[in-house]
């Protein structure tokens, strides 16, 4: 009696084993019975995004960037430096050679950066660093036409300029609202990274107004998080919608590579002096012909200064517009047109913002006398000729 008993239970225990295996492998014998593995499909495999009315998957940037894609350019710029004769100075070289000139030797450099079309008859608004000093400047359209152009102008101290290349019906950019952009905001950046080709990255509106930086003499940059790499300088930061909102410039980098933090010329800024250039080749701005520089509270208390807000005025050039207002060095500035100055760089800004030969007043604090001075005020010299101004 046991020995059935066993057979039994093996047989039971076999006829288990088989049952599972063949209902795991082969869980169509079983009609609409499904196997545990086949449950878990639906959850492990996502649905597929469903498009638009456009034909853009749901989510894509796609459509934003398809409309500003033809828009951004590469520019390809040489110039040719002359390199000197290394022996040339060499008093060996001279007790054998003799005093020669030193002729050195000619090379062509080049370099790349991106920019785009502002306008159908062949305006292009790029970084002033991208073309400085090139003799040679070649511009790649979208459609691989490659084109020469030239410099309407230049504006070293936003970091700006504006080219020109012989062609009409061109994709122009267009613009978006400045004041609509915030913190948080979806951009795309477009250029050329390492010369690789046309290139699109995704980040976010990480910081607006960004100053202080030292990268150019009126700073008031977006931040942002999509990647820019070399060659990306003057290419296009625009929105989901594909509309301008900056001008790629500069990004902060130790090892030459994005790091996450880049920083876009605001449009606002980028236009006013696109527009300026294109009408007059040059940029005018405002100027008082002072030096000007943070005041600490040490400085205020030993020039006998009420702490405040404000900015230190620590030269005035001979004969300029604050100095026949009768401003004086130790001065502090605190405010412009009843507007409260907050330091040297808002100063700078404020005053850039008049046009030449508008009068301003100057709100300022000769030790505990409060005083008011109007100045006339004149055009800002080229930056090579400007005063020390920060």
């Amino acid at each position: 009696m046991r020995r059935l008993w066993l057979i039994f239970c093996q047989a039971v225990t076999v006829s288990l084993a088989v049952l599972f295996v063949v209902s795991t492998l082969k869980p169509d014998w079983f009609g609409s019975r499904s196997s545990p593995l086949a449950t878990l499909v639906p959850i492990l495999e996502a649905p597929a995004p469903h498009p638009d009315a456009s034909g853009v998957a749901a989510g894509s940037y796609a459509a934003g960037a398809q409309k500003a894609l033809p828009a951004v350019v590469h520019v390809y710029t040489s110039k040719e430096v002359r390199q000197r004769n290394l022996f040339a100075d060499d008093p060996v070289f001279r007790h054998f050679f003799g005093d020669r000139p030193d002729n050195g030797s000619q090379r062509r450099t080049s370099g790349l950066g991106s920019g785009v079309i502002v306008s159908g008859n062949g305006f292009i608004l790029t970084n002033n660093h991208v073309v400085e000093q090139a003799d040679d400047i070649e511009v790649l359209l979208h459609d691989n036409r490659k084109l020469p152009a030239r410099v309407v102008g230049r504006d070293p101290e936003s970091d700006l300029a504006v080219l020109r290349i012989e062609a009409d019906g061109l994709p122009a950019i267009t613009f978006g609202a400045p004041e609509t952009l915030q913190v948080g905001d979806v951009v795309l950046a477009i250029g050329n990274p390492f010369g690789v080709g046309q290139t699109v990255t995704m980040g976010i509106v990480s910081a607006l107004g960004r100053s202080h930086l030292g990268i150019n003499t009126f700073e008031n940059f977006i931040q942002t998080d999509a990647a820019i790499n070399p060659g990306n300088s003057g290419g296009a930061l625009v929105d989901t919608q594909g509309n301008l909102v900056g001008i790629n410039s500069a990004i902060y980098s130790r090892t030459g590579g994005s790091q996450g933090i880049g920083f876009a010329i605001p449009i606002s800024i980028a236009r006013s002096v696109m527009e300026q250039i294109i009408q007059t080749g040059t940029v005018t701005r405002g100027w008082i012909g002072v030096e000007v520089r943070e005041v600490t509270a040490e400085q205020a208390r030993a020039l006998g200064l009420p702490p405040m807000d404000g900015t230190l005025i620590t030269g005035v050039v001979n004969g300029g517009p604050a100095d026949k207002a009768g401003v004086q060095p130790g001065d502090l500035l605190t405010a412009i047109d009843g507007k409260p100055v907050r330091d040297a760089q808002a100063m700078l800004e404020a005053i850039a913002a008049h046009q030449p030969g508008q009068q301003t007043e100057l709100s300022l604090q000769r030790g505990k006398q409060a005083l008011g001075r109007m100045v006339m005020v004149g055009r800002r010299p080229p930056p090579e000729q400007a005063s020390q101004e920060p």
